[in-house]
């Protein structure tokens, strides 16, 4: 991880380095691949399901009426598709130990 307390693609990448013992490039390659694979998945309605990880899930929000915080006026809000991430039991009670 890197300084700012954020996991990037890169630090994916130097882990599969470190841990698997692959080349820089070819882990860099799996890392884009296995993202790739996701947006593609994604992008086509599929949900994402990593077991023990969590769940990267799709869902259509209806048009509704918002309004503008400053002015008060309402704004219709179009419809709208919505990707939303779930964790896992086991990564929740991860999270939980690790505080």
């Amino acid at each position: 991880m890197n300084a700012a307390g954020t996991l990037t693609r890169a630090d994916l990448a130097e882990s599969l380095h470190r841990e698997v013992g692959l080349s820089r490039a070819d882990a860099s390659r799996i890392v884009e691949q296995i993202l790739k694979h996701m947006c593609e998945a994604l992008a086509k309605g599929e949900n994402v399901k990593i077991s023990g990880f969590g769940s990267f899930v799709l869902r259509d929000k209806g048009e509704r009426v918002g309004r503008n915080p400053k002015t008060g006026v309402e704004v219709p809000i179009a419809p709208r598709r919505v990707l939303t991430f779930r964790a896992s039991q086991m990564m929740r009670d991860r999270i939980v130990s690790a505080r």
